[in-house]
């Protein structure tokens, strides 16, 4: 039975609680030829891979909650929030959700987000 990929352990392996290094992280979640799509702004796999770094290099740690994921075939849906911890001591709170569809052997091969800040008064 094939596995497909799941936005929550990438963000995991990622960023919030790296343990391969990023091109391995990257080659576990993310088709060769991946495109990734937030608020309307396209990046090939190299261009999110550099973002990822960025990011990489300046979080302590964070978590992910899922709200909702549904896969049907190769097209994919999730809702998350995730929050996260810079190494400054600063942290961010947002809601994403994210459409895209997975390649063949199950990572993903596009990914379009969009989200929104939570106040951390907000509450679930």
């Amino acid at each position: 039975m094939k596995t497909f990929a799941r936005i929550s352990d990438a963000l995991r392996e990622l960023a919030f609680e790296p343990v391969l290094e990023l091109g391995e992280a990257l080659d576990k979640y993310y088709a060769p030829g991946y495109i990734h799509r937030s608020d309307g702004k396209s990046l090939s796999r190299a261009q999110f891979a550099e973002m990822v770094a960025g990011i990489r290099s300046r979080t302590a740690g964070g978590t992910v909650t899922v709200l909702d994921e549904l896969r049907d075939g190769s097209t994919y849906a999730e809702r998350h929030v995730f929050e996260i911890t810079m190494l400054d001591g600063s942290t961010l709170k947002r809601e994403i959700s994210i459409f895209g569809s997975f390649a063949d052997d199950g990572r993903f091969q596009e990914l379009s987000e969009t989200g929104f800040t939570v106040s951390p008064d907000e509450t679930r």
